[in-house]
């Protein structure tokens, strides 16, 4: 069966599932093949859960007509959500980076949706198969899609674009994440910046920060709708911003109260500001958006739990988010200061040092009692008086009970392989 065929049985369906568990009433199941699985043995149970159609690449699981059989069903979701993509012929914002994009995706979206009907990738579904759900989640009365992009090696992040086809584009920075399957850096760079190519190549825009050297340069050839804190000749320009310990913007009288911490998400609200004013969203209404706007899934959070504030920021980890996040929790105007962080994942040949040069941002901090959490730091375990280290989460575990923390103001961070989020059971 064509694509274009079923994209016309995908119309008649209320949604699109790739999981029995999930499978609503009149929905079209894709039998798409796991590490431990083939999805293909669900079929008959895909259609008594109330699947309508089930896309399968396996004969063997053919029942009969709502039973619909392709080469390849990954390769037929993607081409069907691309299909669909042109079908409905809306403007779309794509965004990725190495940190902050969830949040700024999220920000985008709460914005424009005080002008628009607006959808946006739910979670963090922003993989290869996550891009084309959320592009089939859009519909006919759709008037902005936002598709948020993952990449931890070269050539995804052009392989999603060829498949979502944004008109715009945002990247928030460049940092140290997923260095294994980039190569380093430079490889991060490179690989991000597909983005821009692809929209270079289409005539699309991209929106800049111009305070970030490395953004303005590769841009350069694009068509771009700037912001700046530095620059007044961007297209937004920002006054400034502060955070103590959450984020404030000024811009052009326009005062923004956030309840993100940290001034590492100034940019992504200064991006959330800029695409509302390019898509002309009034500056009240852009406010009120921002304000609302509460992180959750343990990204930034503010917390009080039994006397202790706590800064809950583990939902991932790489250096540079790491990084800022430190400095930050320094400069805050509080006492008792106690740092909880866990390894970072997926850096490679750059793991040890990287570990270690995290290490050095906290050893010598008199102000901040920090527990080192994980095999990476206890590596790299040092002997200051100020710093502590675990090896496992349960090791660190049975020592924190019998520590009492009260009246503490507390930063947990770590990759999501940690699980810090369970610290808070034991404060």
């Amino acid at each position: 069966m064509e694509i274009k065929d079923i994209h016309g049985l995908f119309l008649k369906c209320n949604s699109v599932s790739i999981d029995t568990r999930k499978i609503e009433n009149n929905s079209m199941f894709f039998a798409i093949k796991g590490e431990r699985f083939d999805a293909n043995t669900f079929a008959e149970e895909a259609l008594k859960k109330g699947a309508s159609y089930v896309i399968i690449d396996n004969q063997d699981y053919f029942i009969d007509e709502r039973t619909i059989l392709v080469e390849d069903t990954l390769e037929a979701l993607q081409k069907l959500s691309k299909f669909h993509r042109e079908y409905l012929k809306l403007p779309i914002i794509a965004l990725t980076g190495s940190n902050g994009k969830t949040t700024t995706k999220e920000l985008i979206n709460v914005v424009l949706s005080k002008k628009y009907i607006t959808k946006a990738t739910v979670g963090n579904l922003n993989n290869h198969i996550g891009v084309p759900l959320t592009l089939l989640s859009f519909d006919s009365k759709t008037e902005i899609g936002i598709v948020e992009m993952g990449a931890n090696h070269q050539k995804e992040i052009e392989f999603l674009c060829k498949i979502a086809q944004p008109d715009f584009g945002y990247i928030t920075n460049f940092g140290k994440a997923h260095l294994e399957g980039f190569g380093g850096v430079e490889g991060v760079i490179k690989g991000k910046s597909e983005m821009y190519q692809f929209l270079s190549e289409n005539n699309k825009f991209v929106f800049v920060n111009l305070d970030d050297a490395i953004q303005t340069e590769k841009t350069e050839n694009n068509l771009r709708i700037t912001f700046s804190q530095i620059d007044k000749n961007a297209s937004v320009f920002i006054n400034s911003s502060t955070a103590n310990p959450f984020v404030e913007i000024d811009y052009h009288g326009v005062k923004v109260k956030s309840n993100l911490i940290g001034l590492y998400n100034a940019n992504n609200i200064n991006a959330a500001i800029t695409i509302g004013k390019y898509f002309k969203v009034s500056d009240e209404e852009i406010k009120e958006a921002i304000e609302s706007y509460v992180p959750e899934n343990n990204r930034s959070q503010m917390l009080v739990k039994n006397s202790n504030e706590i800064i809950l920021d583990a939902y991932n980890a790489n250096p540079s988010s790491m990084e800022v996040a430190i400095k930050n929790f320094l400069q805050l105007d509080k006492e008792n200061k106690v740092a909880i962080l866990g390894d970072m994942f997926e850096l490679g040949e750059e793991s040890l040092s990287e570990h270690k040069n995290t290490i050095a941002l906290l050893e010598k901090e008199a102000d901040v009692k920090t527990y080192f959490i994980g095999s990476h730091f206890y590596a790299n375990k040092t002997e200051s008086e100020f710093v502590n280290f675990f090896e496992t989460f349960e090791a660190f575990s049975d020592f924190i009970k019998g520590e009492k923390l009260k009246n503490k103001m507390i930063l947990i961070k770590g990759s999501r392989g940690m699980a810090l989020e369970r610290t808070l059971e034991l404060l």
